[in-house]
């Protein structure tokens, strides 16, 4: 059986997140404390207490997932002698999520990632004044669908497919007006719902690209090591392990769309058939349910989970 292990993304977050594992295993507080120490910031305080308007800021959102994944990582590797190599033929993360799956994998230091999606939360939220952009989810209509109704919606503004979530669910992220034209358009093309997300920038577009030219100078100046495990990459959806190619992908990917479903696919088609979301929340396994033929999937992001997940290892 040749398992993936996925790391989510943005949305996953919510106060109390990672207190659990903080307070079961000594190896996880290692984890929160050292991401602390990177940031100069009682993110943790922020996590287990809140207020969630803080704890949703891109800038807190993002270490914070990155965060309570790496605490299960390092807590599986020493309760249970757990080596991901061993056990994953691939790792994978929505967005944000990628930069979680190569710390997993060794490619980056806990560190070193923390201020990196800190800073790409900066960057993302001083591309775009607020207001100026948006995002909606579009449900029921295929992909090749939505990207029409983007392109129409355009008009002579951004409005592009932002996340192909597979199942019927694609994102849209564009200047506010063309995303609203969007959300109007695809209930005539018979999309089931159509709806604006809560979020504080047009995330995975061209209005990113100053984001993506602040995380270029960002990235250059970090090691990447060869991860562990092969990454399948978000925008490229197939594998990568060589440094060089991922520093130029993760900078693509601020712009670029999140290609989930055909992430899953390729995964599958290697010959996975169970996923592992480590991290908070369940997102990815319900998207990965939608998509890949009877995959088996399990979420581990607490002490329960954790120990019953190292008894089917």
């Amino acid at each position: 059986m040749s398992r993936a292990f996925t790391f989510p993304g943005q949305g996953s977050q919510a106060v109390g997140m990672g207190r659990e594992l903080g307070e079961a295993f000594a190896s996880a507080r290692e984890v929160f404390e050292e991401v602390d120490e990177a940031l100069g910031q009682k993110l943790s305080k922020l996590m287990w207490e809140g207020p969630q308007e803080d704890l949703t800021l891109t800038e807190n959102a993002q270490p914070a997932i990155m965060a309570v994944s790496l605490a299960v990582v390092r807590t599986l590797e020493k309760e249970g002698s757990f080596k991901l190599a061993d056990k994953a033929a691939f790792v994978a993360g929505h967005s944000l999520g990628e930069y979680s799956a190569l710390a997993a994998a060794g490619s980056f230091t806990i560190a070193d990632t923390a201020r990196l999606l800190k800073r790409r939360g900066q960057a993302m939220q001083r591309a775009v004044p607020v207001g100026v952009g948006a995002m909606a989810v579009l449900l029921g209509l295929d992909f090749d669908a939505a990207s029409d109704v983007a392109k129409e919606a355009a008009q002579g503004e951004v409005c592009e497919a932002a996340n192909d979530n597979g199942g019927g669910q694609v994102v849209v992220s564009g200047h506010k007006a063309a995303v609203e034209r969007a959300i109007e358009i695809a209930k005539t093309k018979g999309a089931k719902r159509s709806m604006a997300l809560p979020v504080s920038a047009p995330f995975h577009c061209a209005l990113m690209q100053p984001a993506a030219a602040e995380m270029a100078e960002a990235l250059a100046e970090v090691e990447i090591k060869t991860p562990s495990v092969p990454l399948v990459a978000n925008v490229t959806a197939s594998r990568v392990a060589d440094p060089a190619t991922i520093r130029d992908l993760l900078v693509k990917q601020v712009t670029g769309m999140v290609r989930w479903r055909e992430s899953v696919l390729y995964m599958e088609s290697q010959g996975v058939s169970r996923y592992v979301e480590v991290g908070a929340g369940k997102a990815l396994a319900g998207m990965i349910k939608r998509i890949a033929q009877e995959p088996e999937t399990v979420s581990v992001g607490t002490p329960a989970d954790v120990e019953a997940f190292l008894k089917t290892i």
